[in-house]
């Protein structure tokens, strides 16, 4: 099927080349215009308990969020000096009966009449029953507006934000924009220069690192001509998916690590098999035709495997996890189907010419692959101490995991944005220098019950602990709104705690009490996250399973597989914990701990690091198979399948890790901790795991490794995903499915 397939690439080259440039110049142009229909959250289930109680809230009296904070401050005047507060009215008479707006809060009256002691900023900015006003800052020299904006969604809110910045200015002051629309404007720019700064350092460093990998100028283009590919093709189809769903901001650098790594990935085996074909005597045709069958077949069981794997985060009800899902999806069938395509029609035009432009070091004649070399050096070693390896290599991985017992979770905060942002400092600002700053709030809605209830459930939740105060906010005949303080971090499990407690409280009679601010939104999460978990599990395990088993007819080898992913992904997440928990390495790479983990963020990478490792996991043994199938000597065919795709692997990960790490370098925490966590997973599956590891315990199981029942063989012979045509069998050699 795949050598067949090589065959129709030829003789559509120029077709299938064409119909790439188009994909390339569509994507510069249109799909370069996904930043301006991205959204800003997702992080929650929208159908969750916290969720509900918001709609109920926006369905009685409104949105109550806010989503500009607007900090006005002066070094010389106060807050209730006339021209302090004539600036700032100013303002507000300005935008607050403009469409874009529907609601403006803030210590001062509509009107400022002189002489009216209820609309003196003495009076209506002053104390409160003796308490500090919650508008005016400790030292009384800065105020805040609070803005709730019209508009439909985070879009649209973002639209509106940009409408009225320039008109939120007060003349003399001090201003800075914080609050949610302002944080994901600051994240949407933030976004877009990380972006632009990763591909900036990434292509030359790929680019030097590809020729030096394959010694010619033209070869090491040809994986960097597929990732733009890559990119363009995944702008494309992510802006094609927020017409019909909600993709995170968050989500479109993730998508192009995704892209623009795997393509380059798949490129690597692709180039070099194809280079070794030619060395071997093959025609450019018949070079495309046997390159399609083997390490076509390779990326086709890699790029199904982590699509697949990508599928699982729609088993969780969080439009973040759906929005990346799918542009994940997305960018690696474009990054598959790419190398499938594109990538060997320019072979088949290059030929011979592939190795234009030769480095010093690639002499002319020299073959890409050696027979005997450093890596069937080490493979030599690792099968005459086999065990030692073991023991060796899984201690390593156990002190690298050991970190993440002590994992905290939480979400995503101000944090996220680098240090100095306008829209942090706001919310840094707040904290520090307003009254109850610290304290975290919670919302209740409370439905039915009358006066007499309402009265007692205020009483109730004030006795509970933490609670420092609650406010009536809003309420009619049939409900109200309360807001809860609390003195506790949101994120902080006391916190979560208490929203529990408000919810075990004895409802109003005839009435329902509701929850709902970032504590309860955590339950609601972490509830949701941890109902599907072990579903994932068996989902990720049962794609891996019959993947590897079509590919290569064992049922040891994919059992081993997923033990193998688990401990790389381990060693990732104990790293992530200690830098990104504990705050290790934070000033080298510039940012701020929050003490949590997002845990949508490592559902991610789960899913992420499954398929990647799994596609090490597929080049060697697909390498490795075929020794079997010629020779049916384990030790010799894992030897030789070391030596053969060992430098490959190696350099394939290096890639890898330089596009990850390069968007680590921005300034989005969270990114940086999946590009960290993703390049320490790489770097040990590539080295510790596929090149010791795996070997270890192949030569330990020794023919056992293609052991399946006889059904199971007759089912693969039937089935399973070969490479072109069966060899002779050795001598001697064990069928696969002889249940022997």
């Amino acid at each position: 099927m795949f050598a067949g397939w090589g065959r129709a690439v030829v003789r559509l080259r120029w077709a299938i080349l064409l119909l790439g440039a188009g994909v390339i110049a569509l994507g510069a142009t249109w799909g370069a215009g996904v930043f301006d229909s991205l959204s800003d959250g997702g992080f929650y289930n929208d159908k969750s308990p916290s969720a509900k109680a918001e709609d109920h809230i926006e369905d009685e009296f409104g949105r109550q969020d806010t989503d500009v904070v607007a900090l006005y401050e002066s070094k010389d005047d106060k807050v209730t000096d006339a021209d302090f507060a004539e600036s700032v009215t100013d303002v507000i008479a300005d935008v607050e009966d403009r469409d874009e707006v529907e609601k403006v809060s803030s210590c001062y009256a509509d009107k400022i009449v002189e002489g009216d002691p209820r609309t003196d900023p003495k009076v209506t900015c002053g104390e409160i029953d003796d308490d500090p006003n919650p508008f005016v800052s400790d030292d009384d020299h800065s105020t805040y507006v609070a803005i709730t904006l019209n508009g439909e969604d985070d879009a649209a809110r973002a639209e509106q934000f940009e409408d009225i910045r320039d008109d939120l200015k007060a003349e003399g002051l001090t201003t800075t924009l914080g609050g949610q629309a302002a944080i994901f404007d600051d994240v949407n720019t933030q976004t877009k220069a990380d972006m632009v700064t990763a591909e900036t350092y990434s292509m030359p460093i790929l680019l030097g690192l590809m020729i030096i990998i394959f010694g010619s100028l033209v070869a090491a283009t040809t994986p960097l001509l597929v990732g733009v590919l890559a990119i363009m093709g995944g702008f494309i189809i992510t802006r094609l998916l927020t017409y019909v769903t909600d993709v995170s901001v968050f989500a479109i650098n993730v998508i192009t690590i995704i892209g623009l790594g795997l393509a380059i990935d798949y490129a690597l085996f692709v180039v070099n098999r194809f280079r070794e074909e030619l060395d071997n005597g093959q025609t450019k045709k018949d070079a495309v035709s046997r390159t399609m069958a083997t390490a076509g077949r390779t990326v086709m069981v890699s790029g199904l495997t982590i699509i697949l794997s990508l599928a699982g985060l729609l088993l969780f009800p969080l439009p973040f996890l759906h929005g990346i899902a799918y542009g994940g999806m997305a960018a690696v069938a474009v990054a598959m189907l790419g190398s499938l395509t594109v990538l060997p029609a320019l072979l088949a035009v290059l030929g011979h010419r592939v190795d234009a432009v030769r480095m010093p070091w690639r002499r002319k004649g020299k073959k890409v692959t050696k027979e005997r070399g450093v890596w069937s050096k080490i493979g030599g070693s690792v099968m005459r101490r086999p065990a030692l390896y073991i023991i060796g290599v899984l201690a390593i991985l156990a002190v690298l995991a050991s970190p993440f017992l002590n994992a905290a979770f939480g979400t995503v905060d101000e944090k996220v944005l680098p240090s100095g942002t306008e829209s942090r400092t706001v919310t840094e600002t707040m904290e520090k220098d307003f009254p109850n700053g610290k304290d975290g709030t919670l919302t209740i809605f409370v439905d039915g019950g009358g006066d007499v209830s309402l009265a007692q459930t205020i009483e109730d939740v004030e006795d509970l602990d933490l609670v420092e105060a609650v406010t009536p906010l809003e309420s009619n005949l049939d409900s109200a709104v309360l807001q809860v303080r609390y003195d506790a971090d949101a994120q902080s499990p006391e916190a979560r705690d208490l929203a529990d407690e408000i919810l075990a409280l004895e409802p109003p009679t005839q009435g329902t009490v509701e929850v709902t601010g970032m504590p309860a939104q955590l339950n609601d999460q972490f509830s949701d996250i941890g109902e599907r978990l072990p579903w994932l599990g068996l989902y990720v395990a049962a794609v891996t399973l019959l993947l590897l088993f079509l590919a290569f007819g064992s049922i040891l080898l994919p059992l081993k597989a997923i033990l193998m992913n688990i401990v790389s992904i381990g060693a990732s997440f104990g790293v992530i914990v200690w830098i990104f928990q504990e705050g290790h390495l934070s000033n080298l790479l510039g940012f701020t701990p929050s003490g949590y983990l997002e845990p949508s963020n490592l559902l991610l990478m789960v899913v992420l690091l499954f398929g990647l490792s799994t596609d090490y996991e597929v080049f060697l043994l697909s390498r490795v198979r075929e020794e079997w199938d010629r020779t049916g000597d384990n030790t010799a065919s894992v030897l030789t399948g070391l030596q053969r795709t060992g430098g490959i692997i190696t350099s394939a990960a290096l890639l890898l890790i330089v596009v990850v790490v390069s968007f680590a370098m921005g300034g989005i925490v969270f990114l940086k901790m999946i590009g960290i966590g993703m390049a320490v997973a790489i770097f040990v599956d590539a080295t510790l795991v596929r090149m010791l590891l795996v070997p270890a315990t192949m030569r330990i199981l020794g023919r056992a490794n293609w052991w399946a029942p006889r059904f199971l063989g007759i089912f693969y012979a039937k089935y399973g995903v070969k490479e072109g045509e069966d060899p002779e069998p050795a001598p001697e050699r064990e069928l696969v499915g002889a249940g022997k």
